[in-house]
């Protein structure tokens, strides 16, 4: 491979995306007018089963198995292959095109609410739910929240596009992201070593929010990377990620608007409890909503 030289100024080929090229591009808006769905509940999610996704639908789950009538929703699939993401519709709700958005509509006028931390640290506040009362508790679980905001674009951007989604294999850049998700693994074990969850005793939005990134590397789930990160190494980490995975509406949570696997593990899309007994992939039949 030749050496890449810049030029002075960069101009945007449509084909040097890799395996997002028919989606990224380097301006913002919608590409087309496409309206949401709105359905009977308070809280309208508007989502995929990434990473970023499962963290809301597990924190609504876990709401409901609290009993907060309240937290019933609606959770609607936006394909971002397909471009479901740059639709006008989901622009108003979240001008970066990205999932999840949500949409509150409980109270006199409905409240947008986007970026996934933005969305657990809502619905935390909203319930009073899964998140420390007291002011130092209350700082560790934000602490943790918005590191794990600010260090999965490492991992996924970074470490799982080089090694998993580029056109072609960069040496460097592959081994300069697996050093940082190693260093991140390390101080996630680090941190599970002195306390059994990510805040300290207690589950909270910062296990949600850290779990379906790191959980799922080491549970072999990302990237096809376990044996290549020797995730086996992190045994705080598994330690909670299984302890997680035991918790009911963790194993809902990860069944929303998810399109891959298992067919009896995707439940496209959500909008009654019963829905994950009748309305899996394995009875709706594959490629049916």
């Amino acid at each position: 491979m030749t050496e890449y030289s810049p030029p002075r100024v960069w101009v945007w080929s449509r084909g040097a995306g890799g395996a997002f090229a028919s989606t990224n591009r380097p301006v913002a808006g919608p590409t087309h007018d496409q309206a949401l769905p709105v359905g009977k509940h308070p809280l309208q999610l508007y989502s995929l089963a990434t990473p970023n996704g499962v963290k809301v639908t597990t924190m609504l789950e876990e709401l409901l198995a609290l009993g907060h009538a309240g937290a019933e929703y609606d959770a609607w699939l936006i394909r971002i292959g397909d471009g479901d993401q740059f639709g006008s519709g989901f622009v108003e709700i979240n001008p970066n095109s990205k999932i999840p958005a949500m949409v509150d509509r409980s109270g006199p006028e409905p409240i947008r609410v986007f970026e996934s931390g933005s969305i657990l640290l809502y619905l935390a506040e909203k319930f009073g739910a899964f998140i420390p009362k007291d002011i130092k508790g209350r700082t560790e679980c934000l602490n943790w929240l918005f590191w794990q905001m600010g260090s999965a674009p490492y991992v996924g951007g970074g470490f799982g596009h080089f090694y998993a989604y580029a056109p072609h294999k960069i040496e460097y850049a592959i081994d300069r992201f697996a050093m940082e998700t190693k260093r991140q693994l390390d101080v996630l074990n680090r941190r599970l070593a002195q306390s059994r969850y990510i805040a300290g005793d207690d589950y909270t939005i910062a296990d949600m929010a850290i779990f379906p990134w790191y959980g799922w590397l080491v549970e072999g789930w990302l990237y096809n990377a376990a044996e290549f990160l020797q995730v086996q190494e992190y045994q705080h980490v598994q330690r909670w990620a299984t302890e997680l995975l035991a918790r009911p509406a963790v194993r809902r949570g990860r069944m929303v608007n998810r399109t891959f696997g298992d067919p009896a593990s995707q439940l496209h899309e959500r909008h009654d409890a019963s829905d994950f007994a009748t309305k899996t992939q394995d009875k709706m039949g594959e490629g049916k909503v």
